[in-house]
């Protein structure tokens, strides 16, 4: 899946050809480049620009100074890539581009999961993410200390409002689930969202559950609700949470909980891939 995507990324960005560097730069021309750290944070993508260079160019060299989930500060020299000065410029551009995204995410979740520290809760991510991107964005959440929910629909039943509204409630949503799977003969874990108290009872009532998403419950309605959630089924909190009172929701005693926006609402970390050799 990497390759793949680092495949279509190129030829979205290269096209028929770099003509901007087959005009003005020898084929036979050598030089380095190194990656400049222009902003604090969380380095990730390392892995992926090492990938970039080898697929598009095998003879490129990497001196590699920091790996990834790295603190990094302004200043600091990731790497240093060596060899056919065509290539550095020719995957300069999508080298960059996946790293800050990638930091931008491992940095805000680090940021976040520095907040939960010690009350034992896994900071989850969702799949609220770029399309086609999943993947690389997924394991940018791991590098900043995430966790990652599922991949995709088929990762595991996770019945939502929706799905609760369509199927006739709780009730139905969760006997049709079991069902499904079990004429299908697959073993997925089921996860059911709730939005009240009433709600939940009921999916306690069911059964046949291995989570429960309490959706914007407070921090006091989750400690009371906990005690009526057996021990062998996980509780996920998610909605209203952020970085002002996330702390609140982890000191709960929940064992999840999820942000979507460590995928759609970070900010990319500075950096540039800048020419060392001179002529």
């Amino acid at each position: 899946m990497i390759d793949k995507i680092i495949k279509n990324a190129l030829n979205e960005d290269i096209g028929d050809g770099d003509y901007s560097t087959l005009s003005c730069i020898s084929e036979k021309a050598v030089g380095v480049a190194q990656l400049l750290v222009k902003e604090e944070g969380v380095i990730a993508g390392i892995d992926i620009a090492k990938r970039i260079f080898q697929l598009y160019d095998s003879n490129l060299e990497l001196d590699i100074f920091h790996k990834d989930g790295d603190n990094i500060k302004i200043g600091d020299i990731a790497f240093e890539v060596s060899g056919s000065r065509r290539s550095i410029l020719s995957t300069e551009r999508l080298v960059l581009n996946f790293m800050q995204r990638m930091s931008g995410i491992a940095t805000q979740t680090n940021k976040i999961v520095k907040l939960v520290e010690g009350t034992g809760v896994n900071l989850l991510d969702t799949r609220k993410t770029t399309p086609g991107l999943r993947e690389i964005e997924k394991m940018a959440v791991k590098i900043g200390g995430g966790y990652n929910h599922r991949f995709g629909l088929d990762d595991m039943v996770l019945l939502k409002d929706n799905h609760i509204d369509y199927a006739g409630g709780v009730k139905q949503a969760i006997y049709f689930a079991n069902k499904y799977l079990k004429e299908n003969n697959l073993n997925l874990k089921i996860e059911v969202e709730v939005r009240s108290e009433k709600e939940l009872k009921e999916a306690i009532a069911v059964g046949q559950i291995d989570r429960i998403m309490l959706d914007n419950f407070s921090p006091n309605l989750i400690i009371k609700v906990l005690k009526l959630i057996p021990n062998h089924i996980e509780v996920e909190a998610s909605g209203g949470i952020t970085i002002d009172n996330i702390r609140s929701f982890a000191e709960t005693g929940v064992d999840f909980i999820s942000v979507g926006s460590l995928t759609h609402s970070f900010k990319s970390l500075d950096m540039s891939l800048k020419a060392k050799s001179s002529f």
